[in-house]
């Protein structure tokens, strides 16, 4: 997975996708994001559980432990090895969800450039992405999305994918009654496949961060 993705729909469009009773307490107005061209260490939506119950927060992008400050902070974290690893240790017990519009590859198809591909839900809805982090309130607080392989016709635009769950697994993969070696099953094995997205080529323009605006997710 690129590290570009679009949240441009309201908090509260997200909240609605995951149908998950409770009082929800929404950081931000209810306003549309309208976030088109996301980049790491970017503030992004995220939905979580915590003591008092559901909340919608705006987290960094990007994590990293303390004692790992000479790497930059990944924005990814490998499924396989995500649950046994040192670099994520402290946040694995730490579920969120990442609701995505969409995200960008870039595929070499031999031309001078490489060309940009926006990746969607077909059914139009969010994708809810499996995601750790750190949400202490502190200045070093981030959010990484956990990945797979690819497979199907995804393999053709990246070799990796973002863990997206339904509704109903993504429910499970943030309450508290799941255990850690449940979490670690349900992202290994019950991830959405290929056939729930499409893909399109798009604008270059989304290439300069400092682009946005709808204009950058519409095919070619």
């Amino acid at each position: 997975m690129c590290g570009r993705l679009t949240q441009y729909r309201g908090i509260h469009d997200f909240v609605a996708t995951l149908s998950m009773p409770g009082v929800w307490r929404i950081e931000g107005s209810g306003e549309p994001l309208e976030h088109y061209n996301v980049a790491p260490t970017a503030r992004v939506a995220i939905l979580r559980l915590d003591d008092i119950g559901p909340r919608a927060d705006l987290v960094k992008w990007g994590w990293r432990p303390h004692w790992a400050r000479d790497r930059a902070a990944p924005i990814n974290a490998r499924v396989e090895k995500v649950a046994h690893g040192a670099f994520f240790r402290a946040i694995w017990p730490h579920r969120a969800l990442t609701p995505v519009d969409g995200w960008y590859e870039w595929v070499d198809e031999g031309g001078a450039r490489k060309q940009p591909y926006y990746i969607h839900r077909r059914d139009g809805q969010p994708a809810l992405c499996a995601s750790i982090g750190q949400f202490a309130g502190r200045e070093d607080d981030g959010v990484v999305i956990l990945t797979a392989d690819a497979e199907g016709g995804l393999v053709d635009v990246h070799d990796r994918r973002p863990v997206v769950l339904s509704a109903e697994l993504a429910r499970e993969w943030i309450a508290s009654a799941t255990s850690r070696e449940q979490a670690e099953q349900l992202a290994m094995n019950f991830a959405e496949d290929s056939a729930a997205f499409a893909w399109e080529r798009v604008g270059f323009a989304v290439g300069n961060v400092r682009n946005q605006g709808a204009g950058l997710i519409l095919p070619l």
